[in-house]
């Protein structure tokens, strides 16, 4: 087709027999003129999105070739869908057929009746396992990211941007892979509230660390308590950007790295009660560096409860980290490697920073 666009589109369908009438509208493409079906991902069955309680989805992604203009395509997937029975009133509900106009060769568009890419489709694995099947290597126009990485910030779920939500942003990583130093940065730069880990105020340092075992139940129950104020769902007002230096989910790595068996279970009886009063992230950023560095940063800023920590001892976070974040589907996750990435350089916080308006909601 000359002087043609390639485009992608999503369908889904939970009403009626599916698999039929998303092959129908694959159909009803190569009918249309100026549209011609390069090639179809597999179908796969995805849980439906939203509040509304439905049945479960069958989506697909499809590769077009286009000579009509990005309006001229919006106006024939939505005469597509109203042909095959779609009906508009219920934000979230069932449909028989959903056409979305993923992407527009690399074209951005920004207005209230089309908005390309779709605004959400790096939030979705249903989206990005399809776009990976048909491109993996194909570059997200906005995000300046593969659909292949940004397919793997998700871990296999499904999220969408919700207003209702604190929209809190988590820093996880080791100790000195410079997780304050990119909260600060980045609290500056989107104009957020930062919220820090109690480090300071906890009376238990300098024993901890010294390895008083009699006092590391102390040490961690001063740190949930102190993770209930500062991320209590209750306090954190919806809709909100907020970003912290920690993520609450680590509790479980430093509970099994530090405390005895009868301390986590002493501690456990806690945290269960703790666990489901904290916000949970819509986003996490996982920093990432060596042990080695990490130990070079934590020497040169001389805290002194700190030095007495070993190279080893990072290695082992640094590996319940990986573990944490390798079965991780709770929020996206931006994944970020020190020596690609740097938490000191205003460009890199900046585009970051861009990134994460993506990822969050912004009224």
């Amino acid at each position: 087709m000359a002087d043609s666009t390639t485009v992608y589109i999503g369908l889904g369908s939970n009403i009626g027999e599916s698999a039929k009438l998303i092959k129908t509208a694959l159909d009803e493409f190569g009918k249309c003129e100026g549209i011609a079906v390069s090639a179809v991902s597999e179908m796969l069955k995805t849980k439906p999105l939203g509040p509304v309680d439905q049945a479960d989805y069958l989506n697909a992604a499809a590769k077009l070739q286009t000579t009509l203009s990005p309006d001229e395509l919006l106006k024939s997937l939505q005469a597509i869908e109203t042909s095959l029975g779609r009906e508009h009133e219920v934000k979230w509900g069932p449909r028989t057929i959903d056409l979305d106009l993923l992407l527009y060769g690399d074209e951005i568009i920004d207005r209230l009746e089309l908005t390309v890419p779709h605004s959400q489709m790096h939030l979705r694995s249903f989206v990005l396992d399809a776009m990976c099947e048909l491109a993996s290597n194909l570059v997200h126009p906005v995000l300046k990211k593969s659909m292949k990485e940004l397919n793997e910030r998700l871990g296999g779920g499904n999220f969408f941007l919700d207003e209702e939500k604190p929209q809190l942003i988590s820093i996880a990583g080791i100790i000195g892979v410079g997780k304050t130093t990119l909260g600060q940065g980045l609290s500056k730069e989107i104009g957020c509230e930062l919220i820090r880990e109690a480090y300071e105020t906890n009376p238990y340092m300098d024993q901890a660390y010294a390895g008083k075992q009699d006092i590391a139940l102390d040490w961690q129950l001063y740190f949930l308590v102190s993770r209930l104020k500062q991320l209590d769902r209750e306090s954190l007002n919806s809709g909100k950007l907020y970003i912290s230096d920690y993520v609450f989910s680590k509790e479980q790595i430093y509970a099994k790295r530090v405390l005895t068996e009868e301390q986590r279970r002493q501690y456990q009886e806690e945290y269960v009660i703790v666990e489901p009063k904290i916000a949970e992230p819509v986003l996490v950023i996982y920093l990432k560096d060596r042990p080695a560095a990490c130990l070079e940063r934590i020497k040169k800023r001389n805290r002194a409860y700190e030095q007495q920590i070993k190279e080893d001892e990072l290695k082992n976070f640094f590996d319940d980290y990986e573990e944490l974040f390798a079965k991780w589907n709770n929020c996206p996750v931006i994944t970020l490697s020190l020596d690609k990435f740097n938490c000191l350089d205003e460009n890199d916080i900046q585009r970051l920073a861009n990134e994460i308006r993506s990822y969050v909601w912004i009224s």
